[in-house]
């Protein structure tokens, strides 16, 4: 079972549960703020996907896995429930919203087209995992020693989340070998077929190149409610960029 992270309504809650699953290199913990101020009226439950956090290790890491790992999480809180994946979560998201459509009852995909990318993430991988961690003691270090191939330091930062300092030596929650081994997989997509019937949130960044008017048609036949925003000023990590803006979109769409 994936690790969770709940964050109950205070009161009695008066809306399905939304679960949210993160991208690549992420956590559940990473979505702290956003999903608090949704379960003002719902429970909202941020999952570590596979190989992330603290959710257990595998040798696979493909998305007809990562949507049975998130069917478990769905059935386990009764479903149907509201679901919304950022990048990675976003095609594992599709993935069951089209393989077990029943357990959902809208979908946000969040910066990601169900469509297979040519860009590899495999040089963050190397990165993180060149890095010796015996000679790292303080955040400050490893911001240091990742500084030498990581330049962008807001890229440098989100890394380091998932880098536990609650031991020493301190240690990735991150599965780094599967990942890269498991990234053409990552990368790509399965070309899964099906329909998802109900209304679906592809929410971008307007300065993302992430989901290209080429991929409407696909993103259409595979969900006809498909409805399109995008979140002005803002890049592929659009919820941690505009928080605000990002929470109050998905808020509108979840109880239209």
């Amino acid at each position: 079972m994936l690790a969770q992270i709940l964050h109950p309504a205070p009161d009695a809650a008066t809306a399905p549960p939304l679960v949210i699953a993160h991208g690549l290199y992420g956590s559940g913990r990473n979505w702290g703020v956003i999903a608090r101020r949704l379960a003002d009226r719902r429970n909202v439950v941020a999952v570590d996907m596979r190989n992330h956090g603290d959710s257990p290790r595998s040798p696979s890491h493909s998305y007809p896995d990562m949507a049975a790992d998130l069917a478990e999480v769905i059935t386990t809180l009764g479903g149907p429930v509201d679901l919304l994946g950022h990048s990675m979560g976003g095609k594992a998201a599709m993935q069951l919203a089209l393989t077990q459509p029943q357990l959902l009852r809208r979908l946000i995909v969040a910066d990601i087209a169900p469509v297979a990318y040519t860009h590899d993430q495999s040089r963050h991988v190397q990165a993180m995992s060149a890095l010796d961690l015996s000679q790292i003691s303080t955040r400050a270090d490893a911001d240091a020693a990742l500084s030498a191939t990581v330049e962008d330091p807001a890229l440098r930062a989100f890394f380091l989340q998932s880098l536990d300092f609650r031991t020493k030596p301190p240690h990735w929650k991150l599965n780094l070998s599967v990942l890269g081994q498991e990234m053409p997989k990552i990368v790509g997509w399965p070309g899964t077929e099906g329909r998802f019937d109900n209304p679906t949130l592809f929410l971008t960044g307007a300065n993302s190149s992430y989901v290209r008017p080429e991929h409407r048609d696909q993103i259409r036949a595979l969900f006809p409610k498909a409805r399109f925003a995008k979140i002005p000023d803002a890049g592929h990590w659009l919820h941690a960029e505009k928080p605000r803006e990002f929470e109050e979109t998905v808020r509108v769409f979840l109880e239209a």
